[in-house]
C-alpha cells in the first residue's frame, strides 16, 4: 500500500489527490497530507485549499495558521471558491497572517508577534465578491457579514440581505443566521416565522449564536409558541458551546427562576463563566451579588465591578468610583473614584454625569470636568432634559466650564422649572433676587409656592417668609405659620426658629411664651444661631417662666460663636 501511495505521488499530480482523499476518509491523515501536498505543490487548486485546511485544523500536520494562509492565497489566486471565502473569513476575524512576513527568518522570527485580531475587511471583501459570485454558499454568506458589520463606508445592508438569502437558499447554516439577524433588524412582524425558521436551521446546524438566538424568542414567543422548558435547554446548549451571552442569560434565569427552575448555586457557576468569558453584564451582576449579601463583600465585588468596567459597562465604572470615595474594599483614593467616575459619564451614563456635575459644582473636580461638564447638559438641555437644562443653569450661575452668565443661567433654569421642583425653587430665587432678569417679586412667590406644592422644604420656608412679610402679594401670618410647621416636622431648623418668634409675636399663632422656648430649643440644638441666642435670653430672663443662667449663658456664647449678638 506504501508503495502504490508513492507510485500515485510520481505517475499524476491528480491520481496522488484522490488516494490522499480516500486515505482521510479511512482515518489516515498523516498519509494523506504527504500525498495530498504532492498534489498541491503540482498546482491543483483543489489540493493547495485541502491542504490549507489540513494547516488550520492540525489534521495530519503540526497546525500553522501562517501555513494554512499561504496555501489558501495560492488556491484562491487560482480562482478555487472555497479557498477564497476561507480566506476572507479569515481576515474578517483577524487570524491572516501577513505574507510580506512569512519569508522572516533566523533570530527574527522567534520574536515574531501574534496577529492583532484585527479584522481587515477591506482585503476580505474581494475575495468574498468572487467566492460569492462563484457560487460559493460560505462566500455568499461571507459576503454579507461584511457588508452588515464591516466599516460604514463599506456597509451595504440591501445587497448583505440579498446575498444570504442565496446562501441560506443554499443550506448554508452561516446564511441562515445571518438571514434571520438582516430579519430581524428590519423590525418588520410579519417576519417572526421566517426568522424562527432560518434560526432553527442554523441552530440545528449547531452554530451556538443561532442557538442562543432561538432560546430568546422561545422564551418571548416570538414567531414559535412560548416554551420556558425549550428556551432553558437552548440556552443551555449555547452556554456549554462557549457563548458568553448565553451563559449570562442562562446564570441569570437560575439565580431569579424565571425559566423552569431556580438553582443560585449553578447560576452564580454561570455567570461566572460569562464574566471570565468577557461578557461585563455578567461580571458586573456578580459584583452585586457581593454587594447585596447579608454581609457584603466589598473586595470581592470591587474585582468584579473593575472587570466590568474595564470591558466598558458604565454602570460597573459609576460603582467602582463609589467603592473607591467611599474607601470600602479598596484604599480609599479620591482621584482614582473621580477617573472611574468620568469614564462613566463619558460612556453616556446620565448618573455619573451628573455624580460628576455635583463633584465639580462642590470643587472637587477638575478644571477639564467643568467643560465637559457643560458640554453633556448643553447637549441634553437643547433636547428637553429638565434636569440637565438645571444643571446647566448651574454651571452658568457658577462659571463652571462656561464664561459666567446669570442671564444664560435664568434662561435654563427656566427650561427646568416645568418640569423640576428643584429647578422652581432656584427660578424663584433668581427672581427674587433680581439675578440674569429684573426682580420680580410676584412671580417669583408664584415659584416658590408651586416649589413648596410638590414637597420642597426650602420652597415652603422661602414662601412663608414671603407671606408673612407680605412680600410679592398679600400678607397672611396663619398660611405662613401653617407652611413653617410643614417644614419643621422634616427637621428645619430655621423653620422651628420661625415658629419659635410666632408664638413669641402671636402673630399667626397664639401669644405662648412657653411654646416660643420649646421651639426655640429645638432650633438651637440643631446649630441655629439666633435661636440660641433667643433661648439664651430666655433662660437668663425667665422670659417663659424658667429660669436657668448657667445654660442661659451658654446658649449665649453659642450664638456669640457664630457671629450672632
Amino acid at each position: 500500500m506504501m508503495m502504490m501511495d508513492r507510485l500515485a505521488g510520481r505517475i499524476h499530480p491528480a491520481l496522488a489527490m484522490r488516494r490522499a482523499i480516500r486515505l482521510a476518509e479511512n482515518g489516515k491523515p498523516a498519509e494523506s497530507f504527504r500525498l495530498m501536498a504532492t498534489a498541491a505543490r503540482a498546482g491543483i487548486a483543489e489540493a493547495q485549499h485541502r491542504v490549507a485546511r489540513c494547516y488550520l485544523e492540525g489534521l495530519g500536520v503540526p497546525p500553522s495558521r501562517l501555513e494554512g494562509a499561504r496555501w489558501l492565497r495560492r488556491a484562491a489566486d487560482q480562482g478555487n471558491a472555497d479557498a477564497q471565502a476561507l480566506l476572507a473569513a479569515l481576515y474578517t476575524v483577524g487570524l491572516a497572517e501577513d505574507e510580506d512576513n512569512a519569508g522572516t527568518s533566523g533570530s527574527e522570527s522567534l520574536f515574531k508577534s501574534q496577529p492583532s485580531r484585527k479584522p481587515d475587511f477591506e482585503t476580505a471583501l474581494p475575495l468574498a465578491q468572487k467566492a460569492a459570485e462563484a457560487g460559493s454558499r460560505n462566500g455568499q454568506a461571507i459576503l454579507g457579514y461584511i457588508l452588515s458589520k464591516g466599516p460604514k463606508a463599506m456597509r451595504d445592508l440591501e445587497t448583505a440581505h440579498f446575498w444570504y438569502e442565496k446562501s441560506a437558499a443554499a443550506g448554508c447554516p452561516e446564511g441562515c443566521l445571518g438571514l434571520a439577524l438582516s430579519l430581524i433588524r428590519g423590525k418588520q412582524p410579519e417576519h417572526r416565522i421566517r426568522i424562527a425558521e432560518a434560526l432553527r436551521s442554523a441552530a440545528d446546524a449547531g452554530l451556538p449564536t443561532a442557538i442562543y438566538l432561538l432560546a430568546v424568542i422561545t422564551e418571548r414567543g416570538m414567531g414559535v409558541p412560548v416554551d420556558l422548558e425549550s428556551a432553558a435547554e437552548l440556552y443551555q446548549m449555547a452556554a456549554e458551546k462557549g457563548l458568553a451571552a448565553a451563559q449570562f442569560r442562562l446564570g441569570l434565569a437560575l439565580i431569579e427562576g424565571t425559566l423552569s427552575r431556580q438553582d443560585t448555586a449553578a447560576g452564580e457557576a454561570w455567570m461566572r463563566r460569562a464574566a471570565l468569558a468577557g461578557n461585563p453584564d455578567a461580571a458586573y451582576r456578580i459584583a452585586e451579588l457581593y454587594v447585596r449579601r447579608p454581609q457584603p463583600d466589598y473586595v470581592e465585588s470591587a474585582t468584579w465591578y473593575r472587570r466590568a468596567a474595564e470591558a466598558g459597562h458604565e454602570m460597573a465604572a459609576r460603582s467602582l468610583a463609589s467603592l473607591y470615595i467611599s474607601g470600602n474594599g479598596v484604599a480609599q483614593d479620591a482621584d482614582e473614584g473621580k477617573r472611574w467616575l468620568r469614564v462613566a459619564a463619558k460612556g453616556g451614563s446620565r448618573q455619573s454625569q451628573v455624580d460628576l456635575a455635583n463633584l465639580v459644582l462642590e470643587g472637587a473636580g477638575d478644571a477639564a470636568d467643568g467643560v465637559e461638564v457643560a458640554d453633556w447638559f448643553g447637549t441634553s438641555a437643547s433636547s428637553g432634559d429638565a434636569v440637565a437644562a438645571f444643571n446647566l443653569g448651574l454651571c452658568f450661575s457658577e462659571g463652571i466650564g462656561v464664561g459666567q452668565d446669570q442671564e444664560q443661567a435664568a434662561k435654563w433654569m427656566r427650561r427646568a422649572a416645568d418640569g423640576m421642583a428643584q429647578a422652581q425653587y432656584m427660578y424663584a430665587r433668581m427672581l427674587q433676587d433680581g439675578r440674569g432678569m429684573i426682580a420680580d417679586q410676584k412671580q417669583a412667590r408664584v415659584w416658590f409656592e408651586r416649589a413648596a406644592n410638590a414637597g420642597m422644604v426650602d420652597a415652603q420656608v422661602a414662601l412663608a417668609e414671603m407671606l408673612y412679610n407680605g412680600r410679592g402679594g398679600e400678607r397672611s401670618p396663619v398660611a405662613a405659620a401653617h407652611l413653617f410647621k410643614q417644614a419643621a416636622a422634616t427637621g428645619h431648623a430655621g423653620a422651628m426658629y420661625a415658629i419659635g418668634a410666632l408664638f413669641e409675636s402671636g402673630e399667626g399663632l397664639s401669644l405662648d411664651r412657653m411654646a416660643a422656648q420649646k421651639w426655640f430649643a429645638a432650633a438651637a440644638e440643631r446649630g441655629h444661631g439666633h435661636a440660641q441666642l433667643m433661648l439664651g435670653r430666655y433662660l437668663s430672663n425667665g422670659i417663659a417662666g424658667e429660669r436657668d443662667p448657667v445654660a442661659g449663658r451658654m446658649w449665649l456664647e453659642r450664638a456669640a460663636a457664630q457671629g450672632v449678638s
